[in-house]
């Protein structure tokens, strides 16, 4: 651009290179030129391969040289010992040079197996090292819960043993014709227990305990100022829902059975009620004649006070009748209600919460119903004495 060129424009005319050219230059290889024919392509098309296999080469040979060079760093632990052999990582069989020096010269000489197995057990011993501190780990948390759990037990029996001191004794007790309810309410479970055992009424589920509780032993077996009766009853009817007796059992004021009867029926039986009454046609096959056990009832009741639970309905089946001022029915005495809360309460009720004692749990008895009446009865038997004799005064 300096100095302007001669010729036409005076600019400098540049010589087209023909595409078969070679460049000037030196260093250039004659490979480089483009082709000008079909046959140099593909002549030049072969040289340009062996180019690239040969780079290959060379990144390969690079690669492995790296990769043996590093496995040379890290030789295999297993050749320290002299006269082992070690394995290079590009498959060289090379020996080792060893590493441990020992004063000793025996253990120049010993084999590498005894230090493989040397090793081995040291390997041995840690793991078992490990396990035994597990263990006693392990055994540390056992003692230490044994321990709180004796530490629990020792701090329940003090505490139970408190307890103990703290609980009535039987001389504490000493009143009479209390409710054991009342008693419970008022001072604990536990002198309500010793007052239920001064009055016969021990707890229990199975037959003879119930019998404890409802029947005074040693005691009378004849006729008293009170009695007890209760009915099993049969349906008879096209559906069953009439009533006749079946059987009649009467208790004193003890509990102790004085009459019970099966009945023979006065119409045929539609329904036994065997699940609640517990009569069966063999005990109306081999039963009384229901004209005697009226008679015979009847004069066992004369001049008495009967007691009992729904009298009405044991009195209407008998055709029989009592003075009222002579009836004692537990469902209808309302100190009972009060306390079960029930306007209409059921034997079994009754017993429950004021004998602690089941009846009624299967078939029924009218021994046992009787007994438990009469013995309702009297748990309050100077109270309700005294409000029938007030009440007949304010008449």
């Amino acid at each position: 651009p300096n100095a302007a060129a001669p010729g036409k424009g005076g600019r400098k005319r540049r010589k087209k290179k023909g595409r078969g050219e070679a460049p000037k230059g030196p260093g250039v290889a004659a490979a480089a030129r483009p082709p000008s024919n079909p046959q140099e392509f593909s002549s030049n098309w072969k040289a340009l391969q062996e180019q690239l296999k040969q780079k290959a080469k060379s990144s390969n040979e690079s690669l492995s040289t790296c990769q043996t060079d590093t496995k040379k760093k890290q030789p295999v632990k297993a050749a320290k010992s002299p006269g082992v052999q070690a394995i290079s990582g590009n498959g060289n069989v090379g020996k080792a040079k060893s590493t441990n020096k020992m004063d000793n010269g025996s253990a120049k000489h010993s084999p590498p197996l005894a230090k493989a197995k040397a090793k081995g057990a040291a390997a041995s011993k840690i793991l078992n090292a490990n396990k035994s501190n597990g263990k006693v780990c392990k055994e540390k948390k056992k003692n230490v819960s044994v321990v709180k759990e004796s530490s629990e037990i020792k701090h329940k029996k003090r505490k139970a043993e408190e307890h103990v001191e703290e609980q009535p004794t039987e001389a504490d007790i000493w009143f009479d014709d209390v409710d054991p309810k009342d008693i419970e309410a008022a001072i604990g479970p536990e002198a309500a227990k010793i007052a239920r055992r001064n009055l016969g009424l021990e707890t229990g589920q199975s037959k003879e305990s119930v019998e404890q509780v409802l029947v005074k032993e040693n005691a009378s077996d004849g006729l008293t100022r009170a009695v007890a009766m209760d009915c099993e009853m049969v349906g008879v009817g096209p559906k069953g829902e009439d009533s006749i007796v079946a059987r009649v059992s009467i208790v004193n004021q003890f509990g102790k059975c004085i009459y019970d009867k099966y009945v023979k029926p006065t119409e045929k039986v539609t329904d036994y009620r065997t699940a609640v009454s517990g009569i069966r046609p063999q005990h109306l096959n081999t039963g009384e004649d229901f004209k005697t056990v009226q008679k015979e009832v009847a004069d066992i009741l004369k001049g008495r006070i009967l007691v009992g639970h729904a009298l009405r309905n044991d009195l209407k089946v008998l055709f029989l009748d009592h003075p009222q001022k002579k009836i004692r029915d537990t469902q209808r005495y309302k100190p009972f209600k009060e306390r079960v809360q029930s306007s209409r309460p059921s034997l079994k009720l009754l017993c429950e919460a004021l004998l602690n004692v089941q009846v009624q749990t299967s078939e029924h008895c009218s021994i046992q119903d009787a007994q438990a009446a009469m013995r309702l009865y009297t748990l309050e038997k100077k109270k309700w004495e005294a409000a029938v004799k007030n009440k007949a005064n304010n008449k």
